[in-house]
């Protein structure tokens, strides 16, 4: 049975850092939806329209009747270990590093063999449950973890790898301000996080949140995102020792381009929800790149709050939604330079937050605890996209089938009686 995970000892400033190597990332294009399903924690084969077979691995034609009619949906993850072997010697130099490893074939209860990495607790000819986890390189990949959950199986070697766990890691909060920062700080000291860091800015100016960091152990820090000096000098303080930042700061303000007199609060949304997350990349982006592969406790994930009308606008929130807009596509070209590094970017998109400018929003609304256990749970998981609140999946979902039909339900509104 897997170990608890010891806490890491104080790491000799004078030693080398490893540097970060990855996984092989190259895929076809029909395997990228394993991975587009993996990014949201979702096991999915492409199931074929003609004779309805599940087919893997994932390819454009189906094997048995040769429809080319192939649709990801979510399969059976349950099968049975059929062999195994164990890696000791590797051409590549990301496994050679964490050699042994053990990986074996899998008779899935939905027809395909695949090819799996297998958790240690594992028994042999066992009963498995197959999860499609991210790998380093932004990849899926198969793991078999035992049918029934044993004690402290998320913190195995393999699992540490294929996931960004708070525990036993430093965390940064990007703004104490914030409704959920204190939510978020509980949430990560209950996950065995090592040390939390929370940026203010203004300190000189009082907040009812900071009597409840301080109270969590939270160190409470000069960050202002706006300032790029403030930005830098944080950075310079505790850049090399952030394990997971989350970049909560937001700025809201109702209106769209009309409904206001000028564009004041514009570049407010845009210098804190754009520009202050670019600012924070490019300040504490690179030391954390340079720390993805420094053992138990590495550089591991960036963390990105986002509404979900990133993806298409709410009038009534037009120029907030603009500013988050830019902020998701910052984050997409983020999550592509720190690829390279196997840094994990994850967005939460949430719907209406619990807050004092969504107040007059009808519910269902995401409570700061609701999204303080979504974030915690997808950083678990590995997850690269974590959909916050029933409003965020509906939002998805419908996104999904048409995005011009999504644009016309939330801009054109409807009629009275």
């Amino acid at each position: 049975m897997t170990e608890p995970l010891p806490r890491p000892k104080r790491k000799n400033p004078q030693a080398r850092t490893r540097s970060p190597t990855r996984p092989p990332e190259l895929r076809s294009r029909a395997a990228l939806g394993l991975t587009a399903a993996a990014a949201e924690g979702r096991f999915a084969l492409q199931r074929c329209a003609g004779c309805g077979g599940f087919l893997y691995p994932p390819r454009d034609a189906c094997a048995h009747c040769l429809s080319t009619d192939l649709r990801w949906t979510d399969a059976d993850p349950m099968g049975e270990l059929l062999a195994e072997t164990t890696v000791h010697v590797s051409p590549r130099l990301y496994f050679r590093e964490r050699a042994p490893w053990r990986v074996g074939t899998v008779a899935l209860d939905a027809g395909p063999v695949i090819l799996a990495h297998l958790h240690p607790d594992l028994p042999r000819r066992a009963r498995v449950r197959i999860e499609a986890r991210l790998d380093r390189s932004g990849q899926a990949v198969l793991v078999a973890l035992p049918q029934t959950p044993t004690p402290h199986m998320e913190e195995a070697p393999l699992m540490r790898e294929l996931s960004a766990d708070p525990r036993h890691r430093r965390v940064l909060i990007a703004d104490a301000r914030a409704p959920n920062a204190a939510a978020l700080a509980a949430a990560l000291r209950d996950a065995g996080a090592a040390e939390i860091f929370a940026g203010e800015a203004e300190g000189w100016r009082s907040h009812p949140g900071r009597a409840a960091l301080e109270a969590l152990g939270v160190h409470v820090l000069p960050l202002d995102v706006t300032d790029t000096s403030s930005v830098r000098e944080l950075a310079g303080e505790i850049g090399g020792k952030t394990d997971i930042l989350i970049a909560n700061a937001r700025f809201i303000r109702p209106g769209g381009a009309l409904a206001r007199a000028d564009t004041a609060f514009a570049r407010d949304e845009i210098e804190v929800n754009y520009l202050g997350l670019m600012r924070l990349a490019q300040a504490f982006g690179p030391a954390m790149c340079a720390r993805t592969a420094d053992g138990i406790n590495s550089a591991v994930a960036w963390v990105n709050i986002l509404s979900v009308n990133a993806l298409s606008a709410a009038p009534e929130f037009g120029g907030f939604c603009a500013s988050q807009a830019a902020a998701h596509s910052l984050s997409q070209t983020l999550r592509a330079e720190f690829r390279d590094a196997g840094l994990r970017v994850m967005n939460v998109y949430t719907g209406p937050t619990e807050d004092d400018w969504h107040q007059p929003l009808p519910p269902p609304k995401v409570t700061p605890e609701a999204l303080a256990r979504a974030t915690i749970d997808g950083l678990k998981r590995g997850l690269e996209d974590v959909w916050c609140g029933d409003i965020a999946c509906d939002f998805r979902d419908r996104f999904r089938r048409d995005p011009r039909v999504l644009e016309r339900e939330t801009t054109m509104g409807g009629e009275g009686p």
